[in-house]
């Protein structure tokens, strides 16, 4: 009989994941950060981040929003920036010179850093990723101080992300690949509000809110939703992909094409796929 992997199996799968996706990333990051900057702004206000704060970004990816925090603490703060992938650090790393952000390994429920240094803890798109979130929570809780706040940002559920699951389910339902296992960690997994909020009261959050926050994605035209699908679709997907049709895939992203024209609005040929998060907030107790 095939169980649940274990966490470490999983952690395992997921750091080799970011480490095959991290230059697909870097390809379409511009494309991206239009959209996810509205997100950053927002968690940047809902924690108040200013001058001389020390701030940890936990599951940075190419660094963000660790750069934006950085800007804002000026040089008398401090950030550090986690990630469990390698390859997204080394990137973020190379994106972020000179910014004077402390990147190091770590995976959200094991950050391995000193207890109670910091003065905020942001994430951005990252939460979600994590086997246990109340653990991880619990974990970010113990770094920081008291009064300390974090906030952090997560998908809603497929439907209400259309410039993330469009091209994904476009691929996986001419290659009809089964849906992940319920309670995998992945995009959507958080994307219960009030779960959310429940997760963040029983790491010891205290004045928790949830809020709904419009990410406005907006695509020259539906080409680039196709480079933006291929750049940053899963290696086995797109392994699937290849061995399903070799060299012959123009079907694949012809559907690819045909979808996101049409789940978007916009008008001289641009495509909008404005995408919901939850941004959510808790601050440690005095």
């Amino acid at each position: 009989m095939t169980g649940t992997p274990d966490v470490k199996t999983i952690k395992d799968q997921q750091r080799a994941l970011w480490d095959a996706i991290a230059d697909g990333w870097i390809s379409s990051m511009d494309i991206f950060e239009r959209g996810a900057a509205t997100v950053t702004g927002e968690l940047l206000r809902l924690a108040a981040v200013h001058p001389g704060q020390r701030v940890l970004d936990i599951a940075t990816g190419l660094g963000e929003p660790a750069l934006s925090a950085a800007r804002r603490v000026g040089p008398e703060g401090h950030v550090v920036a986690t990630d469990i992938s390698p390859a997204m650090l080394a990137a973020a790393r190379r994106r972020c010179a000179g910014a004077g952000i402390d990147f190091r390994p770590a995976d959200v429920e094991s950050p391995g850093l000193p207890e109670q240094p910091f003065d905020v803890v942001l994430s951005r798109f990252g939460l979600m990723f994590a086997v246990d979130p109340v653990a991880a929570l619990r974990a970010a809780y113990r770094l920081l101080v008291p009064g300390g706040v974090l906030a952090a940002a997560v998908w809603s559920g497929p439907g209400s992300v259309p410039m993330m699951s469009v091209g994904y389910a476009s691929v996986a339902g001419l290659l009809t690949l089964p849906a992940p296992a319920p309670g995998t960690p992945g995009p959507y997994s958080l994307a219960d509000p009030g779960t959310l909020a429940g997760h963040l009261t029983a790491a010891g959050f205290g004045g928790v809110t949830v809020t709904e926050c419009t990410v406005p994605f907006r695509l020259r035209d539906a080409d680039e939703y196709v480079r933006f699908t291929r750049d940053t679709l899963p290696p086995a997907v797109a392994a699937a992909v290849t061995d399903a049709y070799g060299a012959d895939d123009g079907q694949v992203w012809a559907e690819v094409r045909a979808a996101a024209e049409r789940a978007a609005a916009g008008d001289n040929g641009s495509l909008e796929m404005p995408s919901t998060a939850w941004c959510v907030r808790g601050v440690r107790p005095e």
